[in-house]
């Protein structure tokens, strides 16, 4: 449940936009012909490539304020990267079944809101699938495990067997073996931060992308931005635009870019917690809210639940509108994804 491959610049015809090749979502960024140029900076991070625009600022202030933004998010990165021997974790994860381990209030705060979408999607979503050491979706190191193996490790996939107690500020998995995995839920807080970092250096209009999730803040000298929303059956395709402006974040998952063939099936990076192995009869899910708490989660959670059940959970969060396509070629949308998406002729 992690990252998606690195992003690209390219013109597209009058306009200057970002050609991104993500899980979902892509913003299209576009300057007014007179007006000050936005400012534009992309670099990696969590495993991805994270683009950063800004505008309506002077440039010093500007790329002060998106460096400071880029900091912040690689603090956090340190933080809960399951890939960084050093991260909380990391450090949980070795502990487990030993001893409690004492965390930053940040990560507290992101292991509660990973219980809390456990509860409300009915054990769908959840960050002990880290026990299910044995899938590899990196390039180059992609590798599927046995049934056998799969049938041992998901005896530990349990998120009820995480302890969490807020009042010591430390975090316990209760057997060895046990592991965390944070990526359907840490990279949205993770852009988050660092736009509340823009904001607080001054910065009123901004779109943070990071492999499929944009957030964005304000608009784009005076018009909404414009946030692409790919086609899960056709990647290199877009569904629609969304227009999006003032306070709104845009997320995707899907099963169309971490992943391998194996044995004529497609193996992705979004494991079924009660299966072991990757979800099947939902090809993506797109999310549209004001905040990231009200989709943080959900997506990977919907793509576990599958169609109709994933339906279900977005019903019961009124500030949240979906597009869901399922594997069979269906296409859902939720009454206000239909009407702020303007369709794209095919």
């Amino acid at each position: 449940m992690n990252s998606a491959p690195s992003t690209a610049f390219s013109p597209l015809r009058r306009r200057i936009a970002m050609a991104l090749p993500l899980l979902g979502c892509a913003p299209w960024v576009s300057a007014t012909p007179g007006a000050q140029s936005p400012q534009r900076v992309s670099r990696p991070l969590m495993g991805t490539q994270v683009d950063i625009v800004v505008d309506g600022l002077d440039a010093p202030l500007g790329r002060h304020a998106i460096d400071q933004a880029y900091a912040e998010m690689a603090r956090l990165e340190a933080l809960l990267s399951r890939y960084r021997a050093d991260s909380a974790v990391s450090r949980i994860s070795r502990a487990a079944g030993i001893q409690p381990v004492e965390v930053p209030p940040e990560v507290m705060r992101l292991l509660q809101a990973a219980q809390q979408m456990h509860g409300f999607s009915g054990g769908a979503f959840d960050i002990t699938v880290g026990s299910l050491k044995g899938w590899r979706f990196e390039a180059g190191h992609q590798a599927a495990p046995s049934a056998s193996e799969i049938a041992r490790q998901l005896r530990r996939v349990d998120a009820r067997r995480l302890v969490l107690d807020e009042r010591a500020g430390t975090a316990y998995l209760a057997e060895q073996g046990m592991a965390l995995d944070l990526g359907g839920i840490a990279k949205l807080p993770i852009l988050e931060a660092g736009m509340q970092v823009l904001r607080n250096h001054g910065v009123g209009h901004a779109l943070i992308n990071g492999g499929g999730d944009v957030l964005v803040m304000g608009q784009l000298q005076g018009r909404p931005w414009r946030v692409g929303l790919r086609d899960p059956r056709a990647p290199e395709r877009l569904l629609g635009v969304l227009p999006v402006q003032g306070r709104a974040v845009v997320a995707s998952s899907g099963d169309y870019e971490r992943f391998f063939m194996a044995a004529g099936q497609r193996r992705h990076h979004i494991l079924d917690p009660r299966t072991g192995y990757p979800t099947g009869g939902v090809h993506g899910v797109s999310l549209l809210a004001r905040d990231v708490a009200e989709v943080n989660g959900l997506g990977a959670a919907m793509m576990v639940r599958g169609a109709k059940a994933g339906q279900a959970l977005v019903a019961r969060r009124p500030g949240v509108q979906a597009l869901v396509v399922s594997q069979d070629g269906g296409a859902w949308y939720s009454a206000g994804m239909a009407a702020s998406m303007e369709r794209v002729a095919a």
